[in-house]
């Protein structure tokens, strides 16, 4: 009895000394965990939002810690790390592969930098990893494709390069694979579409891929593929037909080749197709229009052939976008679209399709129909007539085909959320419907290059919203309504090449976001109105060529100091050039010709360095021709029918001015040994006066590096002055003015949505991927801004609004561009909104001027010596501002 109570003793103690071993590693694994967060805590270096605030070394409960979930078995175990944007910077530690555990990893949408840790290949339980929308660089690890549990994988977003890694391509664990928005190039590996029944989403969009899309082989579980922006080539291979799982195919913008395969009919299941903007050809495959789930089809910009099947709507009952643009389509749109009741989007546009344009008023969802460039005929217009009936139509585009007759009134009872609509260039005729301004929401409206006659409406003073109103080259007369100075948006007015007449009306003046005005090839008479040059900036250009317009160019003109084209040739204008002409610094075409102009030719069109062409032909001008600028060059001025003008330079061929400069020779020799000696004299003496003051500029640079405070330097200026003397008026001290906190006007998100026509595309003058930059002009002020609207939804874009705020808060300087408020407001959809507004510079980058390209842009001028001072004069100044005498209220700005 006492040998069987010892030995169940002996167990006891062995099991209790067991059980402490256990416990002490499992207790040891936990602190390796908390060590692990700590360690890649250690790689962050900045947390705006303080959420590792928690993280701390004396806390032991690391489940608690923020963005961190551990199991529920004991003892604790971290499974997952959760810091999805949270404006993280840093890198992420190698260390984090110290949680064994960790099967999530989501740092979505931070600014992480540097690369991917080899590492995280070898933690054994990771099944997603997400690092989209951060800055990582570098290679993707090929230790990735040695996990096995590994099945989502998004690293969207980023700067990663090199090739895709084959043995990640040949995971059998992967589903989902998302590597969109990177720098990556090479081929799409041949594993990555065989013999996979776990894959689902492949997206390698936007990246610099090549090669050909490798064949489809047992891949059964496929249902996302996107591959467009890239440059792959060759044809799509038929095996893509055989994954009947598929729902999105998107493999535009390449550069495929072949026909568009017969077996993509065969994916029962297809919802959306976009082969478009590749070099595709051949006709379309009839098995695509029977797939009655598809919903989306883009074909457009191709080298399609053949004809739309009348029964395609019919057979495509839940199609919602047709886009067939730029083909070779022939042949007749199939009335069977009139049933299509799901369709929103048709773009046919830029084909050689003829005949009817099928009645499609019962669409109620329909807000595009583009079916411009075609051969289309108007017939009795009972298309447009029941095109009335669709409510969200926003986009009607029939430009470019062989309509005519009149436009019937039933045109002002299409939908009042119409913004653009175009019928130019056919061979519309009959008056404008003077209910035309029912349509109150437009903001573009074409209708040049028709037969239309009779008078503009005075009722085209409601469409205020419009931006762009072309009806030029049509058979249009009467005098201009002054109605139109009501239409506060109007960006450009375009009514050239008609028969009005009578004066220009001074209301145009009131169009204060007016860009570009040409009322050129009409007969327009009287005085040329001081007010259209007071508010509309017109900077884009002024054609009034070809009218009958008399008097003087007023010196008004000067307050259009952006304009780069100026065009008032052939008309009746005396008198001689304004003297504020030489402000117009931005100049670069000049037409004055078969005038009535007289006197001389100012030396300081000579100085207007951006002229390209200047036009005096056939006027009254007399004495000496300038000899600097443009007039340099013979092919770009035009100086013919001036009997009075004289030039000593043969190349303008003109009579010289030999008289006048030998008399003044001959007067001037006995003069010669004085003067001379005199002239070497005073030039010793600026020379030493310029090196004194050079030397005494030094000591004060000196002394403000070494002293405190911001200075602003007179004798700097001074030099500046001296040495610019081929441009007046930009030699001027810089101002330097002292930071303080100024009292910003308020713009909400409704005032720039107004101004920009609800982010009209036609406003629109640049975009990038963190965001838009529109130009427009808000109805409480006069000039017009440039407004950069953030794209928040892209990695990036927030840190960018906040570092742009926080550095233009501070610069106060004449050579840095100003901004003149900013938003951070809410959208009409809730979603968070920030954007910043800029002065509008409407000549572009000094970069455009000094470097044009040389097949886009114009040919290259030669800037001056004293031009090239004053450049680098003040964009020196705005670099010492930035790099030195900033520093003091904002140590983190620094020039590279």
């Amino acid at each position: 009895m006492c040998s069987i109570v010892s030995l169940l003793y002996c167990l006891l103690i062995l099991l209790s000394i067991n059980i402490t071993v256990v416990t002490a590693a499992e207790a040891n694994k936990t602190e390796i965990d908390r060590q692990a967060l700590l360690c890649f805590k250690s790689g962050i270096t900045s947390d705006p939002l303080g959420i590792l605030n928690s993280w701390r070394n004396t806390s032991r409960n690391f489940c608690n810690w923020s963005g961190v979930t551990c199991s529920t078995r004991l003892p604790p175990r971290v499974v997952s790390i959760d810091l999805t944007s949270m404006h993280l910077a840093g890198q992420i530690s190698g260390c984090i592969a110290n949680l064994t555990s960790l099967s999530q990893i989501d740092l979505t949408d931070n600014s992480l930098s540097g690369a991917i840790p080899d590492e995280l290949g070898m933690l054994p339980g990771l099944r997603t990893l997400k690092l989209a929308g951060n800055h990582l660089e570098g290679n993707i690890p090929d230790s990735l494709g040695s996990s096995m549990s590994l099945s989502y994988v998004n690293l969207a977003n980023n700067s990663l390069t090199g090739g895709i890694p084959h043995s990640l391509a040949s995971s059998s664990s992967l589903s989902t694979l998302i590597l969109s928005r990177n720098k990556l190039a090479g081929g799409i590996p041949a594993t990555l579409f065989a013999n996979s029944s776990t894959l689902t989403t492949v997206d390698l969009q936007m990246n610099s891929l090549t090669g050909v899309i490798p064949p489809f082989d047992k891949v059964t579980a496929l249902k996302y593929l996107y591959v467009t922006e890239n440059f792959l080539s060759g044809s799509i291979p038929p095996s893509i037909g055989n994954i009947s799982s598929l729902r999105f195919v998107f493999l535009g913008q390449n550069l495929l080749t072949g026909s568009v395969p017969e077996s993509l009919g065969h994916i029962s299941e297809l919802s959306e197709l976009d082969l478009s903007f590749n070099s595709l050809s051949g006709y379309v495959p009839m098995p695509l229009y029977n797939l009655s789930s598809v919903k989306y089809i883009s074909l457009g910009s191709n080298g399609l052939v053949g004809q739309l099947p009348s029964y395609i709507g019919y057979t495509l009952p839940s199609l919602q976008v047709l886009i067939m643009q730029s083909n070779n389509l022939e042949g007749l749109i199939p009335a069977s679209l009139e049933t299509a009741s799901n369709l929103q989007v048709l773009d046919l546009s830029n084909n050689s399709l003829y005949g009817r344009i099928p009645s499609l008023g019962s669409l109620a969802k329909l807000r595009q129909v583009l079916l411009g460039r075609n051969q289309l005929e108007a017939y009795d217009w009972q298309f447009l007539s029941t095109l009335t009936n669709c409510t969200q139509l926003t986009k009607l585009a029939l430009e470019g085909n062989m309509m005519n007759g009149s436009l019937p009134v039933s045109i002002a009872n299409l939908s009042t959320s119409l913004e653009y609509l175009l019928l130019g260039s056919n061979q519309i005729s009959g008056s404008i419907p003077v209910e035309i301004s029912n349509l109150v929401n437009l903001t573009m409206l074409s209708m040049e290059n028709n037969l239309l006659s009779g008078s503009i409406p005075a009722s085209m003073g409601k469409l205020r919203n419009l931006f762009i109103l072309n009806l030029s080259k049509n058979k249009l007369s009467g005098q201009i309504p002054s109605s139109i100075g009501n239409i506060s948006q109007l960006g450009k007015l375009f009514l050239d090449d008609n028969d009005f007449s009578g004066n220009i009306p001074k209301s145009l003046g009131q169009c204060l976001g007016l860009v570009q005005l040409n009322l050129s090839s009409n007969s327009l008479d009287g005085l040329l109105p001081k007010e259209i040059f007071r508010g509309p900036p017109l900077s884009l250009g002024l054609d009034l060529s070809f009218n009958n317009l008399t008097g003087g160019i007023p010196d008004d003109i000067v307050k259009l100091d952006h304009i780069v084209l100026l065009n008032v040739s052939n008309n009746m204008f005396s008198g001689g050039f304004p003297l504020t002409f030489g402000d117009l610094l931005f100049l670069q075409y000049v037409n004055l010709s078969r005038n009535h102009l007289s006197g001389n030719v100012p030396e300081v069109i000579g100085n207007l360095f951006m002229l390209e062409q200047l036009d005096l032909s056939y006027n009254n001008f007399q004495g000496q021709v300038p000899t600097h600028g443009v007039f340099k060059n013979s092919s770009s001025v035009h100086l013919e029918g001036n009997k009075g003008l004289c030039s000593n330079f043969p190349m303008l061929a003109l009579p010289p001015c030999g008289d006048i400069t030998d008399t003044k020779k001959k007067k001037h020799v006995p003069l010669l040994p004085v003067v001379v000696p005199m002239v070497m004299v005073a030039f010793l003496l600026l020379l030493f006066c310029l090196f004194s003051l050079w030397k005494k500029i030094l000591h004060l640079v000196v002394t403000h590096w070494r002293g405190e405070g911001i200075y602003i330097f007179p004798q700097l200026g001074a030099l500046k002055n001296a040495l610019c003397f081929l441009t007046p008026g930009t030699g001027r001290d810089v101002e330097i003015f002292p930071i303080h906190q100024e009292t910003l006007k308020k713009i909400s998100y409704g005032d720039i949505a107004k101004a920009t026509n609800l982010f009209s595309p036609v406003h629109r003058i640049s975009s990038t991927r963190t965001g838009s930059v529109y130009v427009g002009r808000f109805k409480f002020d006069t000039d017009i801004v440039a407004i950069k609207v953030f794209n928040l939804n892209e990695h990036g874009a927030h840190d960018s609004y906040l570092t742009e705020c926080d550095v233009l808060r501070i610069i106060r300087h004449r050579n840095i561009l100003k901004s003149v408020t900013m938003c951070s407001s809410l959208d009409a959809e809730n979603n968070e909104f920030k954007a910043i507004i800029f002065q509008f510079m409407a000549n572009g980058s000094l970069e455009r001027w000094l470097h044009p390209n040389r097949q886009t842009e114009r040919p290259k001028r030669t800037l001056s010596l004293g031009q090239r001072i004053c450049i680098v004069t003040d964009v020196a100044s705005a670099l010492d501002y930035l790099h030195n005498q900033l520093q003091s209220f904002s140590p983190q700005i620094l020039v590279a």
